[in-house]
C-alpha cells in the first residue's frame, strides 16, 4: 500500500464522512471498505470508458478481501444522465438483489457520480452509496457535498435529491488515464474555488499549472485537497443550497445553458461550459460596472493556457438563437419566482449572488457575446 493519504473531514451531523486522497486508493479499497462497512456488499456503477480503465483495480481488491459486488455498466457521457439509465441502475441494483443495508458505488467521473448517487437515493427508499470519483472534475466538485441527479429535455440537474455519500476515494492514479480534454475541462471546476472567494489559491494555479498539467503528484494532491476543504466548508454552511452555496455555481448558469445548446454533447463538456460561463460570469459583471475589466482578460488567457474554451465562438458547429439561451437560463435551479439570479463578482475571489437580473440585460450581453469572433 502507498502512504497514508490525505484526509478531508466532512462533519455533517449524523452523517458525517471523510474524503481521502491519495495513490492506490482502489488496491486498498477492500480492506477500508472491509474495515468500514463489515458484512456488506455492494451495487458498482460505471460506464463503458471507466470499466475499460478502472473497474479491474477495484474488482481485483474486492475479490482479494472476500466482498460481494454486482456490476453494472452504463453508457459514457452527458447523454446517460437520463430517466431511462437512472432505471437501468436501478433494475440492476434490484436484479443483484442487493439488501437496502448494503452500498451502492459509483465508479466514474460526475456523470456517474450523480446518477449512481441518485439512483442509491431512491433504490428501496434510500440506500448508502461511495463515491470513487476517476475525473479531476469529480475528485475536486461533484462527488463532495451530496448532489445527485440527472437531467430533463428542460435543463440541467433538474431531477435529483440531496444525498450524501459514506466516503470519498479520490484516487489520484486514476488522473493519469484521463484524456487531455478530460483533465482540462475538470481543471475548470478547480480554478472557479478561486476565483469565488480565495484569490491567493487562483495566484497558486497560475503559478502551478503547468507542472500540475505535467503530472506533478505532490501538487495534483495538494490542489485537490484544497478544492474539497473549500467545497467541504459551503457544504456545511449551506447543505440543501438555500444561500451561500449558490457561489459554487459561479459560471454555470451561463454553462449550463450553453450546454443544453449543444445538447449534452461531446462539443461541450460540463468543464468547458463552466469556463465559458466563468469568463462571461466576469465579462457581465464588468458590463454592469461590477467588476475590473482586465479580471476577466486574465481569467481568459490562465483558461486559454489550460487548454479550454473561453467564448461562446470557441464551441463548435451551430448554436440555437439567444431566445433559446434565455430560455435555459429561465430553467436554471437559482431561479427564484421567475426572478434570475446568477452569480457574479467584483473581482477575482470576490463572487455574490445578485438576485433579480434584469433579463433585458442579459439577453443584450448574450447578443454582444454571439456576435463577437
Amino acid at each position: 500500500m502507498s502512504s497514508e493519504p490525505a484526509c478531508v473531514h466532512v462533519p455533517l451531523p449524523g452523517r458525517a464522512y471523510d474524503i481521502m486522497i491519495g495513490s492506490e486508493l482502489m488496491e486498498s479499497a477492500g480492506t477500508r471498505l472491509a474495515e468500514r462497512f463489515p458484512g456488506r456488499r455492494y451495487g458498482i456503477i460505471t460506464d463503458t470508458e471507466v470499466a475499460k480503465a478502472q473497474l479491474g483495480r477495484l474488482t481485483g481488491a474486492l475479490d482479494a478481501a472476500g466482498i460481494g459486488y454486482a456490476t453494472v455498466v452504463l453508457p459514457n457521457g452527458e447523454s446517460t444522465k437520463s430517466l431511462d439509465h437512472l432505471g437501468e441502475a436501478v433494475d440492476g441494483l434490484l436484479a443483484a438483489r442487493l439488501e437496502r443495508g448494503d452500498l451502492v458505488i459509483a465508479l466514474g467521473g460526475g456523470v456517474i457520480g450523480d446518477l449512481a448517487g441518485f439512483a442509491a437515493s431512491i433504490t428501496r427508499r434510500g440506500m448508502d452509496f461511495i463515491q470513487i470519483p476517476t475525473s479531476l472534475l469529480a475528485q475536486v466538485d461533484s462527488s463532495v457535498g451530496g448532489k445527485t441527479g440527472i437531467n430533463s429535455p428542460h435543463g440541467k440537474n433538474l431531477i435529483g435529491a440531496f444525498h450524501q455519500p459514506r466516503l470519498v476515494l479520490a484516487d489520484l492514479d486514476a488522473l493519469d488515464t484521463l484524456p487531455q480534454r478530460q483533465f482540462a475541462a475538470g481543471y475548470a471546476e478547480v480554478v472557479k474555488y478561486g476565483l469565488i472567494d480565495d484569490e491567493p489559491f487562483y495566484f497558486w494555479l497560475e503559478e502551478n499549472r503547468a507542472a500540475i498539467f505535467d503530472g506533478d503528484r505532490a501538487l495534483r494532491a495538494e490542489m485537490v485537497a484544497r478544492c474539497c476543504a473549500a467545497k467541504t466548508r459551503f457544504v456545511l454552511e449551506d447543505e440543501r443550497e438555500t444561500g451561500v452555496r449558490a457561489l459554487l455555481n459561479l459560471g454555470h448558469t451561463f454553462g449550463h445553458a450553453l450546454e443544453k445548446a449543444t445538447g449534452y454533447s461531446d462539443r461541450l463538456l460540463h468543464g468547458e461550459g463552466v469556463a465559458i460561463g466563468m469568463v462571461l460570469a466576469h465579462e457581465f459583471s464588468n458590463r454592469l460596472g461590477l467588476a475590473p475589466g482586465q479580471d476577466a482578460v486574465r481569467i481568459a488567457r490562465h483558461l486559454d493556457a489550460a487548454g479550454l474554451p473561453t467564448r461562446i465562438s470557441d464551441i463548435p458547429g451551430d448554436l440555437p438563437d439567444t431566445d433559446y439561451l434565455m430560455n435555459a437560463i429561465g430553467q436554471d435551479k437559482k431561479v427564484v419566482r421567475g426572478a434570475l439570479t446568477f452569480i457574479l463578482t467584483r473581482g477575482i475571489g470576490k463572487a455574490f449572488i445578485e438576485r433579480n437580473v434584469d433579463p433585458a440585460a442579459v439577453r443584450a450581453f448574450l447578443d454582444e457575446m454571439r456576435a463577437t469572433a
